[in-house]
């Protein structure tokens, strides 16, 4: 988790409640009867994580704080119609997805290009990026630098869809498969966007190579 992200989980208190060690359904079943605690308790088990992932996707900690807001008064207001039929960490991800895809479509939407015929084979897109660690040399530190603010200026640019995709594949390592879960779309279908965003950022890194 980055600085900013520590920053705003900072601000939130730690768990103590007595429910805190108690398994997830039985917490989703109290909380859907009304159990504002233990709703609470598992706001605490996914808040960093969507506060990692807002930060991600707008870059503004004040717009991620809002974001995470959002996304939690949503879940609250809809997990009555939680059914178990997929994991609720699953479902979580989808109502934070769709706040913040909603976000991102207000800002601005972007055409897309020729899908790939598929994934496997094909490097992590990050492991062909310089990492920004204290082992590398200065000149190393600048070039990752750089790279890292290309990267940031290039996610801004990708359509929301491209840029949820690659934000949970890469950033939250989770496979395409419950990718596609979570945008209510197929493994094959996230598989193509995440192709499109890494070619869309692999162009605009290019001449950093």
């Amino acid at each position: 988790m980055d600085g900013a992200c520590l920053e705003l989980a900072g601000k939130i208190p730690a768990d103590t409640s007595p429910l805190a060690g108690s398994d997830e359904p039985a917490l989703i079943r109290r909380a859907q009867g009304g159990d504002r605690t233990a709703f609470d308790v598992l706001v605490r088990r996914y808040d960093r994580e969507v506060l990692r992932l807002a930060l991600k996707v707008v870059g503004s900690p004040d717009e991620a704080a809002d974001l995470y807001q959002e996304a939690f008064l949503k879940v609250y207001r809809s997990l009555s119609r939680f059914r178990f039929e997929s994991t609720f960490s699953t479902w979580l991800y989808r109502v934070v997805m769709n706040v913040c895809l909603d976000h991102l479509r207000r800002q601005k939407s972007r055409s897309e290009v020729q899908p790939p015929e598929g994934e496997e084979g094909q490097p992590e897109f990050f492991h062909t990026v310089a990492d920004d660690k204290p082992g590398l040399n200065p000149e190393q530190t600048l070039r990752a630098k750089e790279i890292n603010r290309r990267i940031g200026a290039a996610l801004k640019r990708l359509s929301p869809r491209e840029r949820m995709v690659f934000e949970l594949k890469h950033f939250h390592g989770l496979k395409l498969r419950t990718v596609g879960e979570i945008l209510h779309t197929t493994e094959d279908t996230a598989k193509n966007t995440l192709f499109r965003a890494t070619q869309k950022l692999r162009g605009a890194l290019a001449m950093m190579r």
